[in-house]
């Protein structure tokens, strides 16, 4: 025996309409959260640039060699580079750095002018107990 099921006529509509609306849902979402995500980065930069502004003002030198100072100063303290990046803001109006970047700093801008001057190597490590600053 041979069965037949009848349709309403606009089941199709409706079964499509339902899954668009699931799958533009789904959509929304993720591209909310790529919107979140790319605004984070957008700020993240705008700190970074502002960060490497000051590096190359203070310590004369390029954009490269800035950001490549502020990148050591975050692989020695172990930070982000926007986190670094707004500690340096932060102590420019004012508030001071730690210890820990202090040192980072120091190192970076001894490495900085080591290669300003055609240096091959690292500067020599601070002697232990009281460093310069």
């Amino acid at each position: 025996m041979h069965r037949t099921t009848l349709l309403p006529e606009n089941w199709w509509d409706e079964a499509a309409e339902d899954w668009a609306e699931k799958a533009a849902g789904q959509d929304a979402v993720a591209l909310r959260a790529e919107i979140d995500q790319l605004r984070r980065a957008l700020a993240g930069r705008m700190v970074i640039d502002q960060a490497c502004g000051m590096v190359m003002i203070l310590a004369p030198c390029r954009r490269g060699p800035a950001r490549n100072l502020l990148v050591n100063i975050s692989r020695q303290c172990n930070a982000s580079l926007p986190d670094v990046s707004a500690a340096m803001i932060a102590a420019w109006e004012g508030e001071p750095l730690s210890r820990l970047m202090q040192r980072a700093l120091r190192h970076a801008l001894r490495r900085l002018y080591a290669e300003d001057r055609g240096g091959d190597s690292a500067p020599a490590a601070e002697p232990s107990g009281r460093g310069r600053p």
